[in-house]
């Protein structure tokens, strides 16, 4: 199975970082779990804008084994508005399908129910494998029109405890008096 995963960078951060009880996705476990659990062997994490504070933060969802992907912008253009990669996924994503480039299915992370129609229309080609939506909460209710195959949640505890990022354990040395 060759899957690619197409990630809504912003919608993953805000689903499970700026909610009542949240939490942080451990970048490598969540590769590891979309390559075992949904074949995925290329995984595309949209990001926005491309901003030289996070380069940091870019480096470490490459070493995770994502592919990122900027939105284009102009040189003078403010770097406070939004990254809006809606289009940008859509666009990859059907020009994929439209070229047979050679996958089976498309794995959407994405709770945000703008790509609903292309989801849709995957599904009619039998390229649509399974939106997982960040938050069950937040996930938009047009995806619940879908049969309950087409969609997971990585809220829910058997998933969570699998790619969440653990605290880091400190080596506390025996103190010898």
């Amino acid at each position: 199975m060759s899957n690619q995963a197409f990630i809504d960078g912003q919608n993953l951060h805000f689903s499970t970082a700026k909610v009542a009880h949240p939490w942080k996705i451990d970048l490598r476990r969540f590769r590891v779990y979309l390559e075992r659990k949904y074949g995925v062997d290329k995984a595309y994490y949209f990001i926005g804008y491309y901003m030289e504070e996070l380069s940091e933060m870019y480096s470490k969802i490459q070493e995770a084994g994502f592919i990122i992907v900027f939105r284009k912008h102009e040189t003078n253009m403010k770097s406070t508005k939004k990254g809006n990669v809606d289009t940008d996924i859509v666009f990859i994503t059907m020009r994929k399908v439209a070229d047979n480039e050679d996958f089976d299915k498309v794995i959407l992370v994405s709770g945000d129910g703008d790509y609903f129609k292309m989801v849709q229309y995957l599904i009619e080609k039998s390229k649509f494998g399974r939106l997982l939506a960040p938050n069950e909460r937040y996930m938009s209710s047009l995806y619940k029109t879908l049969e309950p195959k087409y969609y997971a949640f990585l809220n829910r505890s058997e998933v969570r405890q699998k790619i969440e990022l653990r605290p880091r354990k400190h080596n506390k040395k025996a103190s010898s008096s």
